[in-house]
Order: structure tokens, then sequence, then C-alpha cells
């Protein structure tokens, strides 16, 4: 009887309010100035992107695609062949997930501790309070999907900059402020009487950050390929679904394991693959569930309306919507599905 209640009080968004939810990999808006050293030899042509909150980029004219509070922030970076993004520091959960091409990741001050190539498919959760790094090493434009973590108050945190960093950006015209906001004073901008330029990074400040050995970061990735060997459960019960656990701990609500990253993130990464013809029926979750399309595309229902959401699509999916996800073509649809706290409550079904 409380199943067929919430069932009768499912939420009715309109067809306006779910397509505000939808991010379509074509029309990402890409801020080209984010970071303090977008301007440095090397790093400048790279685009950051937005998708859910405002994540950690620095620029307050980055646009938002999506502002309403997740939990977790998630955005993407887009970057040219030997394009890199200089080494820096969270205070906050990382994760990448490779959309395409090849990642170089280096750690250390200036990336001596250790480094790793990603390829598509492959995920990466970076240990906060650790000097990270990435270049595209691929030859063509690759763009990799990040999930960022939230402190107790709901924020993103700043990035911390390796001390080369600073030294690199000098006379390009982005100045960082304290309070984490860049100014573009090559563009107009002008630091405001408030302001207070932040101060350069110590190499005695850097050195108290964590190093990582090659070894330690072996648990803190998890390739394609390894996919098939981790833990299944939650929607895996359903026909032609495969649920699997990449970055969470354990959680009985949905019957899963932890994933290969297992320890708190503050959020859980699963990879829910579904076969030709399959589908995960109708069903909705008191969380919200954000659907990013890695490859093929799936059809989705809800009491509006019918829609597709193909490869690089995203999907913030409100809550105590009913949904139906279905795979309409003759290919696998692998996605990746980031949904908020530790132990996410199961989905209900229709009966």
């Amino acid at each position: 009887a409380e199943l067929k209640n919430k069932m009768t009080n499912i939420l009715k968004s309109t067809h306006e309010e779910i397509d505000a939810r939808i991010v379509r990999f074509n029309g990402m808006v890409p801020c080209k100035t984010a970071f303090i050293d977008a301007r440095t030899p090397g790093s400048d042509k790279k685009e950051n992107f937005c998708l859910i909150g405002q994540g950690v980029a620095e620029n307050p004219d980055q646009v938002v695609h999506i502002e309403i509070p997740h939990g977790f922030n998630i955005g993407a970076a887009r970057q040219p062949k030997g394009c890199k993004n200089s080494h820096h520091s969270h205070n906050t959960e990382e994760v990448f997930m490779i959309h395409s091409g090849a990642w170089e990741f280096t750690w250390g001050i200036n990336g001596e501790d250790g480094a790793i190539t990603l390829h598509a498919g492959d995920t990466i959760s970076l240990p906060t309070h650790m000097f990270r790094g990435f270049e595209n090493v691929d030859d063509e434009e690759a763009l990799m999907f990040s999930i960022i973590g939230l402190e107790a108050d709901l924020s993103s945190g700043h990035v911390l900059w390796a001390p080369y960093v600073f030294e690199q950006a000098k006379g390009h015209g982005l100045v960082l402020l304290e309070d984490g906001r860049l100014i573009d004073t090559a563009a107009g901008m002008v630091v405001p009487k408030d302001g207070k330029e932040i101060a350069a990074t110590t190499q005695e400040q850097a050195e108290q950050l964590t190093k990582m050995s090659s070894d330690d970061m072996a648990k803190c990735f998890a390739t394609q390929a390894e996919l098939d060997s981790l833990p299944r459960g939650g929607l895996s019960t359903l026909v032609g679904v495969d649920e699997i656990a990449v970055i969470g701990v354990a959680n009985p609500n949905e019957q899963i394991a932890a994933g290969k990253m297992q320890w708190p993130h503050g959020f859980q990464m699963r990879r829910i693959r579904i076969a030709p013809g399959a589908g995960i029926p109708k069903h909705l979750r008191s969380d919200q569930e954000v659907i990013i399309v890695q490859d093929g595309s799936i059809e989705v229902s809800t009491p509006e309306y019918d829609f597709n959401l193909n490869k690089g699509d995203l999907f913030s999916v409100p809550r105590n919507l009913e949904r139906e996800y279905r795979n309409i073509t003759d290919t696998i649809a692998d996605l990746i599905v980031v949904r908020p706290g530790n132990q996410p409550v199961a989905a209900e079904f229709s009966v």
C-alpha cells in the first residue's frame, strides 16, 4: 500500500523542466579561461565545462548548465593533443571518466611521483590533498567527464596550484584572488577594491601534501577491461541489464558490494549496461540520479514525454520522477550513473 501511494504521487515534471535537465553533448558550452593557467603556453587551448554546479572553476562567467544542487558537481574537460592541465590539488573528491582519447595523469608537485595513461571507458579517483595534472596524449581532441565532491558547507572548495603554475602564469593577464575569483585583466576586468591577489603556493606548503607511489595509485583507477571483474548488484536482477560498482562503499539498500574505489566519496558511481532490446521498467528514486551516455543510446520515457539520450548526453533525473529506460538499438548501451550519498536508496518499481 505504501509503494502504491508513492507511485500515485509521482512527480509530474513539465516538458520544459525535463528539457532543462538534459545537456546534449553538442550543446555543452565551454569556458576557455576557467583557471589561472588558461593562457600559459601548453595549457592555453583547454576547454572547461560546468554541467552540474560551478565545480572548482575560477572564472565567475563560466556557464553552469544545471544549477540545481545534487550533492556533487559534474563537469568536463576537452583538450587538443599535447594540451596540459597544470598540477593542482583539491580538498574534495575528484573523479574523471574518460569519454574519448588517451589521457596521461601525473602526480607529485611537478608530476615526478608517477604517471598512468587512461583511455575511453576508464575511471580514476584522485586522492584529496595530492598534486595531480593531466595531458591529452592522443592524436585527436579528447574529452573526459568529472565528478567533484562537496565539503560540509556544500561548496566544492578551491584549487591549490603547484608553485610553478603561478610563475608560468605571470604576464598572461589572469589574476587569482583569495576568494577564488579569477580576474581577466586582458579582457578589461579590473581587480575589485575588496579583492586581494592570492599568494603563490610556497615549496614548503607544497611539500606538506600527500605523496603517492604507483602501487598506491593502482587502487585509484579502474580500466574498461576491469569492469567485467567488478561487483554486480542493484539493477542486475533485470534481464539484459548489468549494474557494476565502480566507486563507493557497499550499499545494502541496493544489494551491491563496494566498487574498486571503495572509500566514501559522498556519492556512488556505477556503470550500467543495457543489452539490445532490454530495458529498465517504470520506476522512481527518492534521490536525484545523473546519467551520462558513454556509448550507444537509450530511449527515456516519462509521464510527460519520451526522448533519446545519445553518446555524450547527460540527464539529471528529478527525484520521484517516474521513468523507464530502453535500449532500442542493436548495440549495448553503456551508461555512467551517479547517485548522491554513500548509500543511496534503491529504486521503487511500478507494480
